[in-house]
């Protein structure tokens, strides 16, 4: 069955991040999220040419990791695991969405053709192949062939300039279950405001071209009602969500307002825990310290924890940091 095609609208998912979106953060993501109000959930960026090295593919293929402790959730909330890969090369796309689909339990797969890093950029990858149509066209055939799971592609409204209607035409040519349109061109990175209005342009030509493919609208969705806004005003089928999960972390319950310190902080250790038994010593410890922030913050003395928990180096310095911190509090 593939799920694009009875999935609710509206609806909501979390976007592949780098470093952010592994399997320890979606769990805690599922954990805090209110019934029915997440619909899909992206891995991070997994290079295709990477998982097809020989020596790479042994450090790449983490990316793809799926807690067991996860899949439970996942099934408990019925949400949707979307594998995102990238890369340039049609055969290695194909190689690894054979792999992905046999050796993974993976929902779906979704091209990036978005991310706008420039040092990914000049290597022809990702929003590069917004430039490069024909390639982009190869890139979904061959994943396509690759494999029965649902494909989706996301991309921005251009390269260098604004080209919503040549590029998503192209796009809603192909064989694909969804398109997640950005609404700024890759020169723009993250900066300025995401032109929505060129996201409902994209809206207007899947009803003309390609009625069955849904399309998500993607960039400054503040919180859970300014999507459902932004869901009523465009068009679009559903929102995916970046940066503004690090502004809450309870994103996905709505009808979660007030949240307290004791809140705050058990997640923070909870989100510690499930790193620290995921990746041990796999993975830097610094990468949580991101996270730090998004929990220490509303609260007094907030600053000095956070100064606190950027010094930690493993699990037991950040229980060590909380602990402490409480019995300050207490007094």
């Amino acid at each position: 069955m593939n799920f694009w095609h009875n999935i609710q609208t509206p609806n909501f998912s979390l976007a592949p991040m780098e470093d952010v979106t592994d399997t320890s953060f979606r769990e805690i993501v599922l954990q805090t999220m209110q019934e029915g109000k997440l619909q899909l959930l992206f891995s991070e960026f997994t290079s295709v040419e990477g998982m097809c090295h020989p020596v790479g593919h042994e450090k790449v293929k983490h990316r793809l990791r799926i807690n067991e402790s996860e899949k439970v959730l996942l099934h408990q909330k019925n949400v949707k695991l979307i594998a995102q890969i990238w890369g340039k090369d049609p055969e290695k796309y194909y190689k690894t969405a054979q792999y992905i689909a046999n050796e993974t339990d993976f929902d779906g797969i979704d091209i990036n053709m978005g991310c706008p890093v420039k040092n990914v950029v000049k290597n022809g990858c990702c929003s590069a192949l917004i430039a490069q149509p024909d390639l982009a066209k190869e890139i979904i055939l061959a994943t396509k062939e690759a494999t029965n799971l649902p494909l989706s592609v996301k991309t921005r409204i251009g390269f260098k300039q604004v080209v919503t209607e040549p590029w998503i035409s192209h796009l809603l040519e192909m064989p694909i279950d969804a398109l997640t349109i950005h609404g700024r061109i890759q020169k723009q990175m993250s900066d300025g405001l995401a032109d929505w209005n060129e996201i409902a342009k994209a809206v207007q030509l899947r009803n003309k071209l390609a009625p069955n493919i849904k399309i998500i609208g993607n960039g400054d969705v503040e919180s859970y009602q300014d999507g459902l806004q932004k869901v009523a005003q465009y068009g679009v089928d559903g929102v995916m969500i970046g940066r503004g999960i690090f502004k809450n972390p309870w994103f996905f319950h709505p009808d979660k307002v007030e949240i307290s310190k004791e809140e705050k902080l058990a997640l923070l250790k909870e989100h510690t825990r499930v790193f620290d038994n995921t990746w041990s010593n796999e993975k830097n410890f610094a990468i949580l310290r991101r996270f730090f922030k998004i929990y220490t913050n509303g609260f007094p003395e907030a600053a000095a924890l956070r100064n606190a928990l950027m010094t930690t180096s493993n699990a037991e310095e950040v229980y060590h940091a909380l602990e402490q911190f409480s019995r300050s509090s207490v007094r």
